[in-house]
Parts: C-alpha cells; structure tokens; sequence
C-alpha cells in the first residue's frame, strides 16, 4: 500500500497508508479523527519496497537523462588515459615541409 499526504483543516499535514482503489477518498485525522481530504505534498512512496530495490530506481531515474561521465577528456588523452602519447605520424623536414609518413605520399599537406 502507498502512503499518501493529507491535510487536516485543524492540526495541519499527516502521512497515512491507504489502499490504491481509494486515493480519492478521505482519511481520518490521526490527532482529532477529522476527515482529511488527501494534498500531493510529495510523490506517493511504496512502502512495501525494501531499501535496496528503492535505491536502484532513485539510481536509474536519474541517469535516465543525465548520465554519469567518468572523464571530460576523450579516448587516449595523454593526461589521464595512463599510456603514452600516440606518436605523430607527420614527418617534418628541414625545409619546413610536412608529410605524413607510410600514407599516401604525393599528397600535399598544410
């Protein structure tokens, strides 16, 4: 059964457990036996979930559209990836020219 908020007109907001098939329908005060009607102060909780499993849909509700990212850098950055720097493949000249080594070799670099 859920529990569902209610406000007395009297001794102001109390939580109580209700039945589903009656969301709708007052429940009496707990303090002076009042009928309440029942206020969305918070979203209705289940109160026959165990903890973990609570925990676990906290968790994927909220990475649904936001998730978690582990670094801001991309893949085999040099900072933070733990290897090495990918070598350059640009052969540079003493003339001030540029070529990439191994690949296509009539192409003119900038």
């Amino acid at each position: 059964m859920p529990v569902y908020d209610y406000a007395c007109p009297d001794c102001g907001p109390f939580e109580a457990l209700a039945p589903m098939s009656a969301f709708t329908d007052p429940c009496a005060c707990p303090s002076c036996a009042k009928a309440a009607p029942r206020v969305m102060l918070t979203a209705p909780r289940l109160a026959n979930m165990d903890a973990s499993r609570r925990t676990a849909f906290a968790t994927n509700e909220r990475s649904a559209d936001s998730p978690k990212r582990l670094s801001s850098h991309g893949p085999g950055c040099g900072c933070c990836s733990g290897g090495k720097k990918k070598p350059s493949r640009t052969l540079h000249r003493p003339d001030g020219s540029k070529s990439l080594m191994g690949t296509r070799p009539w192409m003119i670099s900038h």
